[in-house]
């Protein structure tokens, strides 16, 4: 069974790998890649913006004729979003950008045009004193002469601050190590004050200490002396204090179940005027009923 991951493949002996014919490719032909826009720019045809970073299908080639220090310049093509215009860029290794071709207008160029600017003023200022040494002197003159005059405008606006200022530093910095002398002192006194203040917690602790250690054999010694009768135990009430509280809260709650002491000055006897007299035989039957003296001596008529 042969593999299903073929590695070595099988030669004949008869075979020459000169006699293989080579693909011949032309050496300016085209690869679709996928590449974004590397700058802002702005299409010539419709004025629609691409910004940077915008993905597009491009094509690319080679550069015929164009190389910088053995490496190959390419050009790559790519269509507007709106009106489909063809736009073309291509690499610039010397200053590691791309440089806009066809198409469309590059846009925030003027950082790079300064530097561009700054860079060719320096190469044509060296290309004059390669050639001619008296330039190299007027040069140095001017830039020591540019040099001074910066230094003297610098030293001017530092006088200028100074009078406006009017700051002593020396005062400010005596001012500062008495403030931090006071600090320290003031530490110092807090830390001695603390001490003093835990000594004295301590000292009367043991005080408090002491003073019940010597109290507690003579409250020992009376309570002794006062239970010499074993039956007292009986006598003494084991929880009076619970049972007044019972009491109190029972009153508070009900109310005291005897209370006529309380009522006796608001209820008055009404007294009985006396009335006419009558008959013998009726007083006499009053009377009786009140003594009681009856017939049976109990009472009953």
């Amino acid at each position: 069974m042969s593999e299903r991951k073929v590695l070595n493949k099988y030669y004949p002996p008869d075979f020459d790998p000169a006699k293989i014919p080579k693909l011949k490719l032309p050496k300016d032909r085209q690869y679709v890649v996928r590449l974004m826009a590397p700058f802002n720019m702005r299409c010539k045809t419709c004025g629609e913006y691409i910004y940077k970073g915008k993905k597009f299908n491009a094509r690319k080639e080679t550069v015929q004729n164009e190389v910088y220090l053995g490496l190959p310049i390419f050009r790559f093509y790519i269509k507007c979003t709106r009106c489909l215009a063809e736009i073309t860029f291509k690499t610039d290794p010397e200053n590691t950008d791309y440089t806009m071709e066809h198409g469309a207008t590059r846009n925030f160029q003027a950082e790079k045009l300064l530097e561009e600017e700054e860079k060719r003023m320096q190469k044509e200022r060296e290309e004059e004193e390669l050639n001619n040494p008296m330039k190299v002197l007027e040069n140095r003159t001017k830039d020591s002469k540019l040099e001074m005059e910066v230094l003297e405008n610098l030293q001017e606006l530092k006088e200028l601050n100074q009078r406006q200022a009017n700051v002593d530093f020396e005062a400010m910095l005596k001012q500062y190590k008495e403030y931090e002398e006071e600090q320290k002192r003031k530490e110092q006194e807090e830390d001695e004050q603390e001490i003093k203040a835990m000594l004295e917690q301590a000292q009367n602790r043991r005080l408090l200490v002491d003073s019940d250690s010597d109290e507690e054999p003579a409250k020992s010694h009376t309570k002794a002396a006062a239970k010499t009768k074993p039956t007292d135990i009986l006598q003494e009430d084991p929880q009076p204090q619970s049972k007044k509280l019972k009491t109190e809260s029972w009153e508070r709650s009900v109310g005291k179940l005897n209370t006529k002491s309380q009522l006796a000055g608001l209820v008055t006897v009404k007294k009985q005027k006396p009335g006419p007299p009558l008959a013998n035989g009726t007083e006499n039957q009053g009377t009786a009923a009140k003594t009681g003296n009856g017939p049976r001596g109990d009472g009953v008529a």
